[in-house]
């Protein structure tokens, strides 16, 4: 019931590409850096847990193509990649810890084929700790619940199973009998487009919203859980993902409904305060057309924010592969 999102093939990534979703299920082979950079920025891999497991494919793609270099010829290649990948999308956190993990590990064994081997381990270790959180996640939900999610947070926002939708599918292959509620999630209709299509290929049959609904749905069809995804969690908690999950949570607040946060620690910023956090800001073309159509006027001035931050005291627990943490959140370190 979980697809596989991306995966080393002979020194090539293979990824499912999303943009492509859900009209065709379509692999995309990702052969150089401008691939992988490209892949990341267009949103042809998209979720904070694949987006790191994708950069770190991509040095790992880049010591693979230079394995007649060794040492610090190797690290001094491996640096400039390290920063053209950085800079494809600002605000997701896993993309900065997965490749510090690779680098910190490559300085000390500048190797190809160790390289390489050890980016492989990483991405195997990211379907582990998903698998890990699923289980803690699905023992909230109950027989009889409603439950909401935002954007996509599955298989294909990870390397495979998931964060909050795997979460939910895990509940679901437990046996629980329960409702999901997605969001469309504009601009680029994550939940529409992927969720949507996850869960119809797990062979659950979900309910789409359109994101303006989700308030007045929290209490027309008696919403009971939320549960959302992460790009980023600062050691207070506060929350950066996908824009619209901040209005998610003040509506649960005031309908006295559980939001919970799941992510991977590897989602954690320990250092960064909420000032110090970049919001990407997207093309205004995702805005004003759809499906390929103009839906307002070509001149009219956009404000496309990918991501919002979610203040701690909206959190109701954040699941992660060592647990659930309940407020006060207080992330000095992760043990």
């Amino acid at each position: 019931m979980y697809l596989r999102s991306i995966e080393w093939d002979d020194g090539k990534i293979k990824i499912i590409d999303q943009t492509k979703l859900p009209e065709t299920l379509e692999y995309k082979y990702l052969t150089s850096l401008e691939d992988v950079v490209e892949a990341i920025r267009n949103m042809r891999v998209r979720g904070a847990p694949l987006i790191g497991a994708t950069a770190v494919l991509g040095l790992a793609l880049v010591a693979y193509q230079n394995r007649d270099k060794s040492g610090e010829s190797l690290i001094s290649i491996l640096k400039n990649a390290y920063e053209e990948l950085r800079r494809s999308r600002p605000t997701a956190v896993n993309l900065i810890n997965m490749m510090n993990v690779l680098m910190e590990y490559a300085k000390k064994n500048p190797v190809s084929h160790k390289i390489v081997s050890y980016a492989l381990e990483l991405m195997e270790q990211d379907v582990e700790i998903n698998r890990k959180i699923a289980e803690y996640g699905s023992e909230l939900i109950e027989d009889g619940d409603v439950v909401l999610t935002h954007c996509n947070t599955g298989s294909l926002a990870t390397v495979s199973i998931g964060t909050a939708l795997g979460v939910i599918l895990r509940a679901f292959e437990k046996g629980k009998k329960f409702k999901v509620i997605i969001t469309e999630t504009r601009p680029k209709l994550q939940g529409a487009r992927i969720t949507a299509f996850e869960l119809i290929y797990a062979g659950f049959k979900p309910i789409l919203i359109v994101d303006s609904a989700v308030s007045h749905v929290m209490k027309s069809l008696g919403v009971t859980k939320i549960f959302v995804g992460a790009d980023r969690i600062l050691r207070d908690g506060t929350t950066f993902n996908k824009i619209g999950t901040y209005q998610i949570a003040i509506s649960a607040k005031y309908h006295r409904i559980p939001f919970y946060v799941v992510a991977p620690t590897t989602t954690f910023d320990l250092v960064n305060n909420v000032s110090d956090v970049i919001i990407e800001n997207r093309d205004k073309e995702e805005v004003i057309k759809c499906g390929g159509k103009y839906i307002a006027p070509i001149d009219v001035d956009v404000y496309n924010p990918a991501f919002d931050a979610t203040p701690p005291e909206l959190i109701s627990g954040i699941v992660t592969e060592k647990g659930i943490y309940y407020p006060p959140y207080d992330f000095k370190r992760l043990s």
